[in-house]
């Protein structure tokens, strides 16, 4: 025990360093590339690009030119006590101490945004307990033949005892110790014969090889490990081969939306099993998730391949092509509708392009030709009430805006959607998704059609309304049931009987047809023209 405890103590500790890729400033383009050996000094480069290649570049650079990992070396992680040597070994159990094991080597761990790298000189065993480990080098297997031949000529010069039972030499103190190495046989005088050498071992028969003892595969999917013990073993089966194929499709050059569909169904099916195994409502969740992502690209399939959702009918390339952004669109309208500071359809139409720009993060990029563009008659004054009501900020005064261009956009936020950390925002979709909706909404209004009829802020208000509002084939309403005329009144700001007039506007402009209006209900089609610009409700 006390040679043992010598021998951990002697052992180094793994090395570790860090290269981090950081902004230089809130706003600005440039980023900082610094590295936490004290010989690196940092370097501030144009863009998050350029930082990012001479990050690993500078990473390599180190590997190339450092010593090899250590065999005896000490896991550098397991130094730090991060939470991998002391995990739970199940959802409810106590944690585990956990085992290092195998060959030292130097892992590259980094982030999946790609912010920083970290090199660590640990075990295997550590090593592949991070998702995103890369082994960078591996330590050669420790020289044993040495000890084993010291041992067996120390054997070789200790006096034989017994035949029988293990053999002892005595030291000087009188303690026994045993005797390693091969058993020497007494002559007819009873003496025994030291130089007589046991047969090579290439003389002696093979031991038979003990079978390798083979790990069970641990799956994975959706960033989720299979327990090994789940059960039954039909479902872990399940689950590991659907993490295979949801990895094979992600490696293959040309998306297969029929595929992918499947394969969601598959998931959803299998995360309902697993929820209802475990008790677990993030697999209940994962699992409705699933279930939408399938749908979404069995509808996307259909589109793409030429079919109508029925089956029959030729198929719409929409600019929107996800039930998710279609929804997407109408929480913007409807948060529009509930939280509008002005009245008017010109400020509500104002409202609604600023809500877009801003809807992610709470800011955005401005320019005067975004103003000008839209059917406002006094875009300044509009502005000037929105920022004088707390609801928009910018940064200048109201004319540098209008006179603002493209090359030197004005900033401007909208504090109601800033998120904080009590309060995420009325939002959930990211920044890709914001700028296909303003995209969006921007092909709607400035639509060509409307520009020559020169349409005022509540007809093309009336025509996103109608936009959002539509069945897969085009007809108003779920099921073409139609539209209640008060609802769409409302948000175009605008009263009850001068809907109708609106109506025959977008109806002259080729937007509706087959129009039919009672009194409380409006029916009809988009025309097929503008439905690449809808978003059906599913």
């Amino acid at each position: 025990m006390g040679v043992e405890a010598h021998a951990t103590n002697e052992r180094a500790t793994g090395r570790t360093w860090t290269v981090r890729l950081d902004p230089v400033g809130r706003g600005r383009a440039d980023v900082r590339v610094s590295c936490s050996r004290p010989a690196c000094a940092a370097q501030v480069l144009p863009s998050a690009a350029v930082g990012r290649t001479a990050a690993v570049e500078h990473l390599k650079a180190h590997l190339r030119a450092g010593p090899a990992p250590r065999p005896a070396a000490y896991c550098a992680c397991r130094a730090e006590e991060c939470h991998t040597h002391i995990r739970p070994a199940g959802p409810r159990e106590r944690p585990a101490p956990w085992r290092c094991g195998g060959a030292v080597v130097l892992a590259v761990v980094t982030d999946r945004e790609g912010r920083w790298w970290r090199v660590m000189e640990c075990c295997s065993r550590c090593a592949a307990a991070h998702p995103t480990a890369k082994i960078a080098a591996t330590a050669p297997a420790p020289d044993r033949t040495a000890p084993a031949d010291a041992f067996r000529a120390a054997a070789v010069s200790v006096p034989a005892g017994p035949a029988v039972g293990p053999h002892f030499s005595h030291t000087a103190s009188g303690a026994a110790v045993p005797a390693v190495g091969p058993h020497f046989s007494h002559t007819a005088s009873g003496a025994a014969a030291p130089h007589e050498v046991p047969a090579p071992r290439a003389e002696m028969p093979p031991r038979s090889p003990r079978p390798a003892r083979q790990r069970a595969r641990r799956g994975r999917i959706a960033q989720r490990f299979v327990p090994h013990e789940l059960r039954p073993v039909a479902l872990r089966d399940e689950l590991t081969e659907l993490g295979e194929l949801f990895r094979a499709y992600q490696q293959r050059a040309e998306p297969d939306l029929a595929m992918l569909a499947d394969l969601h169904a598959r998931k959803a099916k299998a995360f309902r099993a697993w929820a209802e195994a475990t008790a677990d409502t993030g697999l209940r969740l994962d699992a409705e998730r699933a279930e939408q992502a399938a749908a979404t690209a069995r509808l996307q399939h259909l589109h793409r391949s030429g079919q109508a959702p029925e089956g029959d009918g030729p198929a719409v390339t929409r600019l929107l092509t996800a039930s998710a952004q279609w929804n997407h669109a109408r929480a913007v309208l409807t948060h529009v509708a509930d939280h509008s500071p002005l009245p008017g359809p010109e400020a509500r139409l104002l409202v609604v392009m600023l809500t877009l720009r801003t809807a992610q993060s709470g800011v955005g990029n401005l320019v005067g030709q975004d103003l000008k563009g839209l059917p406002l008659p006094d875009p300044e004054q509009l502005v000037g009430q929105l920022v004088e009501c707390g609801w928009l900020d910018i940064a200048g005064t109201v004319d540098e805006l209008i006179a603002s261009r493209p090359e030197s956009p004005t900033r401007i936020g909208v504090p109601s959607l800033t998120p904080d950390e009590s309060d995420p925002g009325p939002f959930t979709f990211g920044r890709k998704m914001r700028p296909k909706l303003s995209g969006w909404a921007q092909r709607v209004v400035g639509e060509k059609k409307l520009r020559k009829a020169k349409t005022a802020a509540d007809a093309r208000l009336l025509a996103l309304a109608l936009a959002t509002g539509v069945s897969l084939d085009g007809h108003l309403g779920p099921e073409g049931e139609g539209l209640a005329l008060e609802a769409l009144a409302s948000w175009c700001a605008v009263a009850p009987g001068e809907l109708l007039e609106l109506v025959d506007r977008l109806t002259a402009t080729d937007w509706l047809t087959e129009v039919a209006v009672t009194d409380t209900v409006l029916t009809g089609r988009l025309t097929e023209r503008v439905l690449p610009l809808s978003c059906p409700l599913t």
